[in-house]
């Protein structure tokens, strides 16, 4: 059985995903729910981290992000899933802006399986992961024992010691809480 906001889905065959979400703009937690609705059918989410609370990455003036990561299911091909996510993006309003900048959604293929492809839009391993750390702690939440392909250490043992590009601030509950009170 596969979660998508608190409802089960047949997982369909195909290679197991997995995606980085962020938000700094609007409803952050609805941007990051209707984002993880939308893949379905195409994708079958089997599990959510938690969202995180980070400081932004390489552009540092701008708010706050909220970020998570998921484990899917699909049978589209990695260019397949990569246009599925720029539609969910330009669908929940994300507009062309700077490089690193602040955005409604953003939705980035980390891992495609087992995977290693280099094309002129799309690499996987996604090529920054290891150096954020609003990717890998959410990533390690969920599969922590995880060892990308070129990778010589897990997810989990990376996620500790990272700093310095998005650094996780505060856990802030599962995706399908309310947003909790300061």
């Amino acid at each position: 059985m596969s979660w998508c906001l608190g409802e089960p889905l047949e997982l369909p065959p195909g290679n197991v995903v997995y995606l980085a979400l962020g938000s700094n703009l609007g409803d952050q937690r609805a941007h990051l729910a209707d984002a993880v609705a939308r893949l379905a059918p195409d994708v079958a989410v089997e599990r959510v981290s938690s969202l995180y609370e980070t400081e932004p990455a390489y552009l540092l003036d701008q708010p706050r992000f909220l970020n998570a990561a998921l484990r899917g299911r699909t049978a589209l091909s990695p260019a397949e899933l990569l246009g599925l996510l720029k539609r969910i993006e330009r669908e929940l309003g994300r507009a062309a802006g700077p490089r690193f900048g602040p955005r409604v959604i953003d939705l980035d293929i980390l891992l495609y399986g087992d995977q290693a492809t280099e094309t002129e839009v799309l690499t996987i391993p996604h090529p920054r992961m290891a150096e954020r750390p609003f990717v890998l702690v959410p990533l390690a939440e969920i599969a922590p024992d995880l060892v990308p392909p070129g990778w010589r250490t897990s997810v989990g043992e990376l996620a500790r010691s990272v700093r310095g590009h998005g650094d996780v601030l505060v856990r802030k509950g599962a995706l399908s809480d309310a947003e909790p009170e300061d």
